[in-house]
């Protein structure tokens, strides 16, 4: 009987030691799932970079040379107080010569004027095609030093010191200047300046410096409501001229958006 009760408690001891151990294998178990949290917290994370993708691309402009200008308009505006240039004749002329920005004197050698080497220069160099092949131009480290050398080549000129009696905010009469004192050969050289002046209102840049109030009228800020064809009729400007005048593909408007109103005078 002894020997049946002993070998009653062995099995019982041995039992207990086993569901122990199934105890142990559970809370191994219990660790391992938490990693899941972790695998979520990651997705989570993923889920923000849309968010960032969408702020960076907030700011964005109509066209290259509303870019253009938002970025050197404050430029154009110190060499008017410092040298006596007009800003909207700088600006429209930087507008003019380099394409907005876009052309391979400006993007390879900042030089926003088509100003040449001349006699005399002996700053960076590069060579493009011209009136004839391969002319030399002048090279800048940086934008603002060709702006800077544009103000002085008007400045320090004999030819161009007519230009300087004129009063500092008639730009049309400092478009016909230049064209008059062989700043450039195109015979339409001055209607082009006036009209990129106009169109995009550089003569506001002029006023600022000259602490002169400016009307602005030619352009209008959408609303909600507002449609294309309610506008051209609003401004007596076809749908068709809306469109080509914002450089619009479709007829789709925004809250907020600034669209010019008024045709582009012609050459």
């Amino acid at each position: 009987m002894n020997r049946i009760f002993v070998i009653l408690c062995l099995l019982a001891l041995v039992s207990s030691c086993g569901s122990s151990k199934k105890v142990t294998t559970k809370k191994a178990k219990n660790k391992t799932h938490r990693v899941v949290k972790t695998k979520t917290k990651k997705k989570s994370k993923d889920l923000i970079e849309p968010e960032v993708t969408i702020v960076e691309t907030s700011e964005s402009y109509a066209t290259p040379t509303d870019e253009y200008i938002a970025i050197y308009s404050d430029i154009a505006q110190d060499e008017m107080r410092n040298y006596g240039v007009p800003a909207s004749i700088t600006l429209a002329q930087g507008i003019l010569e380099s394409g907005s920005g876009k052309g391979r004197l400006s993007t390879e050698a900042n030089n926003h004027f088509g100003i040449k080497c001349h006699k005399g220069w002996t700053g960076g160099k590069i060579y493009h095609d011209d009136d004839a092949d391969q002319e030399c131009f002048r090279k800048y480290k940086n934008s603002k030093y060709s702006f800077r050398d544009h103000s002085l080549f008007l400045k320090e000129r004999k030819r161009y010191a007519g230009l300087f009696a004129l009063g500092k905010g008639d730009y049309e009469s400092w478009a016909k200047g230049l064209r008059a004192a062989g700043y450039a050969t195109d015979r339409k050289y001055p209607q082009k300046l006036i009209s990129l002046i106009e169109r995009y209102q550089l003569y506001r840049f002029d006023n600022d410096v000259l602490g002169v109030e400016s009307s602005v009228n030619d352009k209008h800020t959408v609303v909600s409501g507002d449609t294309l064809f309610g506008l051209s009729r609003k401004y007596n400007i076809s749908v068709p001229e809306l469109k080509a005048l914002n450089s619009l593909e479709s007829s789709d408007l925004f809250v907020g958006q600034v669209l010019f109103i008024k045709p582009i005078p012609k050459d």
